[in-house]
């Protein structure tokens, strides 16, 4: 059975004349085409298929761009009218070359199903979820916590929502934060440890500003479980700040704890980026926090915030896997020979191009790109969706809600 819920189209699709990059699928040819029966399954690759015209399908070409497995952005926000932050899925989404998205914790146990039936269900992209510890979850995110005492969280509950809809809930979040969480320290990622153990699910931990500390949240992880916002720059949660959590990092990547870029409005840093690719700590995963507060301030979209990574240091193949077969990896998903026969077809078709474009990190500091991706197509079974980046635009004053992303300004 596909672990997909792509819509049976009319008509075959044939992607002709593509790079492929980032599949892990050795003896791949240099240039080839990709035929997708109308279930959205591969029927076929490999080079010139269509080019004698007797392929009755939809062809698109990709003139010489590459395709990758579909871009997957690990961390945003999608719950839409559930929560004062979220965006639409279709704002982060096909149109922007990302074909799976994964909302982090805007839901708690006590909403969950209006994600679920509202969002996820209608959603052209592949959505899922981390499951928030606090059962209100981000309803009025920064405003009112989910986490102030041992009364915002029912585990029974939680775990039961996680048992009746492990379909699409992949893991728990648990933001670690003094300003969600007050004193209360390690508590909460103690809790969502013990849950996740019974569940067999990871956990992914939001670092901000502490307490808790950084060096004491990342000793109680385990393989698998994600640590976001890896490369903030704020007071005593920078990895770059002394030597020890530097080494802490370091070990909790070799142990296996996913390290997340998370970018969103206030959590990426391009020093911190910088320091720790030239010493050798890369990202894990690419992803961008994306809600209505970054969607037009810092990040833009997955495309731009892969982009950053690149112009940091990082290799290219490297940030391609990061945001396409890495994230599938972290949340159970299938991330290997993507690009074969009888596989569901979940693909971007995207270009590096020269560039030089402004941008900046979380605490405004500024950069020229040289090189960016720009996504042409999103691939979603025989399902072909145009792409670019997201284009910003400023918010109304006065108060009123924004008809592009309903920010209230």
């Amino acid at each position: 059975m596909f672990d997909n819920r792509f819509k049976p189209q009319e008509q075959k699709l044939l992607i002709a004349n593509a790079r492929p990059l980032a599949f892990g699928q050795p003896g791949l040819p240099e240039r080839l085409d990709v035929l997708i029966g109308t279930d959205g399954a591969i029927l076929d690759f490999g080079p010139s298929l269509g080019s004698d015209g007797s392929i009755d399908a939809q062809r698109i070409d990709a003139a010489g761009a590459y395709i990758s497995p579909g871009w997957t952005d690990l961390h945003a926000h999608v719950w839409y009218g559930g929560t004062d932050i979220s965006i639409r899925p279709e704002q982060g989404g096909a149109a922007r070359g990302v074909t799976t998205i994964v909302d982090a914790g805007s839901a708690g146990e006590g909403n969950f199903q209006g994600l679920r039936e509202f969002i996820i269900e209608p959603a052209r992209e592949n959505v899922y979820a981390f499951l928030n510890l606090g059962s209100i979850g981000l309803v009025a995110c920064n405003r009112v916590s989910e986490l102030m005492d041992m009364r915002s969280i029912d585990i029974d509950r939680t775990i039961a929502v996680i048992e009746a809809n492990r379909d699409v809930i992949v893991g728990l979040k648990v933001r670690a934060s003094a300003v969600i969480t007050g004193g209360w320290d390690l508590v909460p990622v103690k809790l969502a440890k013990k849950i996740g153990r019974i569940t067999k699910l990871p956990i992914m931990v939001h670092v901000g500003e502490p307490p808790p500390l950084y060096d004491d949240i990342l000793p109680l992880l385990t393989e698998g479980d994600i640590v976001t916002h890896c490369f903030n720059g704020k007071h005593g949660g920078s990895i770059i700040e002394d030597d020890d959590l530097y080494r802490l990092a370091e070990d909790a990547a070799k142990r296996g704890i996913v390290l997340d870029v998370g970018h969103g409005g206030a959590s990426f840093s391009f020093d911190v980026g910088r320091i720790a690719l030239e010493r050798g700590l890369k990202p894990t995963t690419i992803s961008t926090d994306l809600h209505n507060r970054s969607l037009d301030g810092a990040v833009w979209d997955l495309a731009t915030t892969i982009s950053k990574l690149h112009a940091l240091g990082m290799g290219f193949e490297d940030t391609v896997v990061a945001a396409t077969t890495a994230p599938k990896k972290a949340i159970n998903r299938p991330h290997a020979d993507l690009l074969a026969k009888g596989k569901p077809a979940e693909f971007t078709l995207f270009d590096l191009v020269p560039s030089t474009l402004e941008v900046k990190d979380s605490q405004g500091a500024r950069s020229t790109i040289e090189a960016i991706f720009e996504p042409r197509w999103a691939i979603l079974g025989a399902e072909a969706v145009p792409a670019s980046r997201h284009q910003p635009h400023r918010h109304d004053e006065g108060g009123h809600a924004c008809p592009h992303c309903g920010w209230i300004s």
